[in-house]
C-alpha cells in the first residue's frame, strides 16, 4: 500500500487531495498543525492523523519518527501547507511581512523534506510535489492575458517562486525520487477568501496527478491541470 502524507490538509485542497488518495488505495497521513481539526478532518476521511506544524522543527522530527515506527517508509510526500500573507503594496511590504510567509511556504517545505527524506529513500517509488502557485512563474505573472499579472505583491509570488526553485534542485540532487511542482489554479479555499473561481475538485486534479505517477513520470517540473506551466 502506498503511504502518503500531505501536509496542511484539515481543510481545502490538502483535504481533497487527501479524500481522492484514500479513494484511490493511499495509505493517507493527514497532516495539520491543530490537533483538534486535524483529528476531525481524519476521522471524516477515514486516514490516519499526525501532528505537524511545518514552522516547528521539533513538532516535524516528532513527526518523521512517527511515521517512521509506524511504517517505515513514505512513498509520497505532498507539501500542501502554504499562507498567502495578504497582497500589501510593495511600498508597504516590510521585511518581517516577507519573513512570515517564507516561514511557512519555503522553509516549511525544506524542514519538513529534509526530515522525511530518508524515509522517501527507503520507496521504491518516492514523490514529492510541492503545491505551487502560477503566482510564482515569472513568465505567467508577466503574461498580460492572464489573470495573474494583474496581482502585485512581494512576499506570496516570491515565496512560490522560491519554491519552484527548491523543486528544480530537490529534483537534480534526488534523481531516484520524482519531484514535481503544482499550480492548482485560482482555487475556491480559505487562502484566498474563496474568491477562486474553481472547485477544490478542480484545484485538486494536479496535485493528484502528479502524487500518483508511474516509476517513468516526469521530475523537476511545474505542471497545472492542463499540462506544463513555464517557470
Amino acid at each position: 500500500m502506498t503511504t502518503t502524507l500531505i501536509t496542511g490538509s484539515n481543510k481545502g485542497l490538502g483535504y481533497e487531495t487527501a479524500r481522492r488518495l484514500v479513494a484511490a488505495g493511499h495509505r493517507v497521513y493527514l497532516g495539520a498543525r491543530d490537533r483538534q481539526r486535524g483529528a476531525v478532518a481524519a476521522k471524516q476521511l477515514r486516514c490516519q492523523f499526525i501532528q505537524l506544524d511545518v514552522l516547528d522543527d521539533t513538532s516535524v522530527r516528532t513527526a518523521a519518527a512517527a511515521l517512521e515506527q509506524q511504517v517505515g517508509v513514505l512513498d509520497v510526500l505532498v507539501n500542501n501547507a502554504g499562507i498567502a500573507g495578504g497582497f500589501v503594496p510593495a511600498a508597504d511590504t516590510t521585511a518581517e511581512e516577507v519573513h512570515r510567509v517564507y516561514a511557512t511556504n519555503v522553509f516549511g517545505v525544506v524542514r519538513v523534506t529534509q526530515a522525511f527524506l530518508p524515509l522517501l529513500l527507503r520507496s521504491s517509488d518516492g514523490i514529492v510535489v510541492n503545491v505551487s502557485s502560477g503566482m510564482g512563474s515569472l513568465s505567467v505573472t508577466t503574461d498580460p492575458t492572464r489573470f495573474e499579472s494583474s496581482l502585485k505583491g512581494l512576499a506570496y509570488p516570491s515565496s512560490k517562486a522560491a519554491l519552484n526553485m527548491l523543486t528544480s534542485q530537490y529534483a537534480k540532487s534526488f534523481p531516484q525520487l520524482r519531484i514535481n511542482a503544482v499550480d492548482p489554479g485560482y482555487t475556491a479555499t480559505d487562502l484566498n477568501n474563496h474568491r477562486g473561481t474553481q472547485t477544490v475538485h478542480e484545484g485538486a486534479e494536479v496535485i493528484v496527478e502528479m502524487a500518483t505517477i508511474g516509476p517513468d513520470g516526469p521530475t523537476g517540473g511545474f505542471f497545472d491541470r492542463n499540462g506544463i506551466v513555464p517557470w
